[in-house]
């Protein structure tokens, strides 16, 4: 039901109407707005994150009317602090969308200051916790309505690059890699970029879902439950395991020059390659780890990532591939004969012809 109130927008409403306004202004703390927010959201925040404590705590310890007297002086006292410095030059025709935790005080305190300014500012109903419904339902529906086509692969074959030359094309694709900051496997960390939060993981699954046409195919890769830290929700997994599979193969002296490439942060940090590779240690034991970080010192990397490559992670391709993703043929693959550009554009080619064979 449409609420009552004429500056409140119905959380049914959100996703059809939200490319209407001008801005999502998300008033949460800043800590809570890291966790995760509505994509494209700003923070002008009007609890900092100590104030939303304190607040907190008196509420708890006090009463909630005392809460209430001090956290409406910081509200007013930041939402000075943001017309005067964030939306100053904003015209009257300027249409923002207001957000909270539950879409209420510090939502409602904005969206009323706004509207009492001349702007047609909306509040969002039930705020961020309302979005988080939509998120998860959204993701729920999506396990149901699309369907993917599986690009498999050993490790170093390109499969990622092979991705972004699909898109290219014109096909639709997920990058699973791109929206958790992560390219798997324990030496898959981006250098200096943290993951996002699995909230907001998941927010960016919606998001990117949501610019995907389900009556069209979808191009993934093959990939464990796990990116990184985060966890690919359950149903949309298994709908991705159940997808038709293809595989992208290479040589082993192409996979190694294409990861020799695609990790030089590792060539460049030997420590950091150092402490990566002895989270193995309780795999192949100590001697191996401080033969693999001799090698290290030595700067023979060519040697060391094609060791790596048949001892740990082909044995654990070949061993999962089959058994997570029912479709998988051995017949059925392309080649992809080095790391160059021409070739990557002619693999992807190859594939889609394949695939829509």
């Amino acid at each position: 039901m449409q609420p009552s109130n004429s500056h409140i927008l119905s959380i049914d409403k959100l996703s059809s109407c939200l490319k209407e306004f001008d801005a999502i202004i998300d008033v949460r703390s800043p800590a809570e707005f890291a966790l995760d927010h509505i994509p494209g959201a700003i923070n002008l925040p009007v609890l900092n994150n100590e104030e939303r404590i304190e607040i907190g705590t008196l509420y708890k310890q006090v009463s909630p009317f005392a809460a209430k007297k001090l956290g409406a002086a910081y509200v007013s006292r930041n939402i000075a602090y943001h017309l005067e410095n964030s939306l100053i030059d904003f015209p009257r025709e300027w249409r923002p969308l207001i957000y909270c935790w539950r879409g209420g005080e510090r939502s409602g305190a904005f969206t009323h200051i706004l509207n009492r300014i001349g702007w047609k500012a909306m509040q969002l109903e039930n705020g961020y916790q309302g979005f988080r419904r939509i998120v998860i339902d959204g993701l729920d529906q999506a396990a149901k309505a699309f369907s993917f086509q599986v690009i498999a692969g050993m490790t170093g074959s390109g499969k990622t690059r092979i991705l972004q030359e699909i898109g290219a094309l014109g096909q639709q694709i997920l990058d699973l890699e791109g929206l958790a900051i992560h390219r798997g496997s324990v030496l898959g960390n981006e250098p200096n970029i943290e993951q996002p939060s699995q909230k907001g993981f998941e927010t960016n699954l919606w998001d990117a879902l949501n610019s995907l046409d389900p009556s069209r195919i979808v191009f993934v890769e093959s990939e464990s439950k796990k990116v990184g830290g985060l966890h690919v929700p359950d149903a949309l997994m298994e709908r991705i395991r159940n997808g038709r599979c293809i595989e992208l193969r290479s040589s082993t002296k192409t996979r190694v020059s294409w990861l020799l490439r695609e990790y030089q942060h590792f060539l460049s940090n030997p420590e950091s390659f150092k402490q990566k590779l002895s989270l193995l240690t309780s795999r192949y034991g100590k001697v191996q780890i401080e033969k693999w970080h001799e090698t290290i010192d030595q700067g023979d990397f060519g040697n060391l990532v094609e060791e790596l490559l048949v001892m740990h992670y082909d044995p654990s391709y070949q061993s999962s591939i089959v058994r997570n993703f029912p479709s998988y043929r051995e017949d059925h693959f392309v080649e992809l004969r080095d790391d160059g550009d021409e070739a990557f554009t002619l693999a992807a080619k190859d594939l889609i012809i394949k695939v829509s064979a």
